[in-house]
Parts: structure tokens; C-alpha cells; sequence
């Protein structure tokens, strides 16, 4: 059994990205979910190196990653309409340009007139080396913030349902559901 052990353990270390899905729950039960691969870094140098900055990044490995959501959303302050895109990102050394593809097909090459919206992300070196390529969802406050991490570096992003609002009377004040 060990020796089986032991080589399953090496065929899995020879695939380069695994994939996962994460998700962020509102209040309402409303959810926004991003499907992805993993890749590993392996010792590589992957900012600068593997993933250039300042052009555009599939955010994972051979298939750029899916976000879909029931809800409309508010990502970095700019519409998004529920619904199935991909995600892109321009990596930099002090920013980074996250961009929603209207394109739903994950292994749609990058085109920028299928853009929905760029955004800036705000960045930090994480505090320890990741070895996986990860994208998360952090709930605060009846929102998300979406961060992908992966090597010493981590970019995210605000991220809230839209809520519709209406006007009320004199004087004008906005009534908006669950708030």
C-alpha cells in the first residue's frame, strides 16, 4: 500500500492545475460563484516570469475563469448584470486591471472588444508564499471581496449585489429592499 501511495502522489504532482470553485453567499440567499484552475508555481518565478506584467492574464492556466452570478452585482463600483462570464486580469507591480468578458466560454481566447467592463484591484505581498494560483471570496458586510493570490502577491476587489432603490416622498430619501 505505501508504494501505491507513494505513486499516486507522483502522478497527481505531474498535473500542472487542479480545479476549484468558490462562491460568495448574500443575505438573500443570492450567490456569485467563479470556477478556475489551480495551477502551481513549482519554483518558478510566475510575476515578471510565467505571467508578464501589464498584459493581459487568463487568471489561471489554460482556461481563463468562469463567474456567474444570479444577481446583479456592483464589482469595483461598476454594473455587472447577472448572468456567465470570464475573467481576465493586467497584472503590474503596484495595480492591477481586473476585466469581466461578456465572452462565457472559458477557453475563448481573450478578446477586448468582449469586455464588460476593467477594473482597478488593489494589491499587497501576502504575508507567506502561495504555491497555488487561488481566487477566494472574503464576505464582509452583506458583500464579497474577490482576491486572487499566488505566489507573493495578492489583488482584489469589492464586490456587492445591486440593490434596486426607489424614490420615497418629501423630503426625498430612497427606500431600498433588505437595507
Amino acid at each position: 500500500m505505501r508504494i501505491a501511495g507513494s505513486h499516486a502522489q507522483q502522478d497527481d504532482s505531474k498535473h500542472l492545475s487542479r480545479r476549484a470553485t468558490v462562491r460568495c453567499t448574500f443575505s438573500d440567499g443570492k450567490v456569485v460563484q467563479t470556477q478556475y484552475s489551480r495551477p502551481r508555481g513549482k519554483g518558478r518565478k510566475i510575476f515578471i516570469g510565467a505571467v508578464p506584467y501589464g498584459e493581459v492574464w487568463r487568471a489561471g492556466d489554460k482556461e481563463a475563469p468562469t463567474f456567474s452570478t444570479d444577481t446583479d452585482l456592483t464589482v469595483g463600483g461598476q454594473d455587472v448584470p447577472a448572468g456567465s462570464y470570464t475573467l481576465f486580469t493586467i497584472p503590474g507591480a503596484f495595480k492591477w486591471t481586473l476585466i469581466i468578458s461578456k465572452t462565457a466560454e472559458p477557453t475563448a481566447p481573450y478578446a477586448q472588444g468582449k469586455d464588460l467592463l476593467r477594473t482597478d484591484m488593489r494589491t499587497s505581498k501576502t504575508p507567506t508564499p502561495i504555491e497555488n494560483f487561488t481566487i477566494a471570496y472574503d464576505p464582509k458586510d452583506g458583500s464579497c471581496t474577490l482576491r486572487l493570490s499566488w505566489e507573493n502577491t495578492q489583488a482584489w476587489v469589492d464586490i456587492a449585489e445591486k440593490k434596486l432603490c426607489w424614490p420615497t416622498t418629501t423630503p426625498l430619501t430612497y427606500q431600498c429592499p433588505d437595507q
